[in-house]
């Protein structure tokens, strides 16, 4: 695995992939341009709106999204399946799990 970029988190350099922009999604949510936390609540809400097992694609300017979307996933059993930096914004993909209420 090739050094992540500085101030990349290891979790997201270990998914990170151009493919993270174009893989087929249940939902895309566009965050670009909001300041924190709300790119981490349209998440959430794009999540809710999926079912079990399905993908949500986030798109954001905002840097403190990279740490936000780590600890989110960390501790929500979310999981992390692409992260891509596109020229001046963040592209994450999140994995709804199995079984996973999202509360607003």
């Amino acid at each position: 695995m090739k050094d992540p970029a500085p101030g990349i988190p290891p979790e997201l350099a270990a998914v990170e992939s151009p493919s993270a922009l174009s893989c087929p999604v249940d939902m895309e949510v566009d965050a670009r341009q909001l300041a924190c936390p709300l790119p981490l609540l349209k998440a959430k809400q794009g999540l809710r709106n999926v079912a079990d097992g399905g993908l949500v694609r986030v798109l954001s300017t905002d840097r403190g999204s990279l740490k936000d979307f780590v600890s989110f996933a960390h501790l929500t059993g979310h999981n992390l399946e692409g992260f891509y930096q596109q020229d001046d914004y963040y592209c994450f993909v999140l994995r709804k799990p199995p079984g996973k209420v999202i509360l607003k």
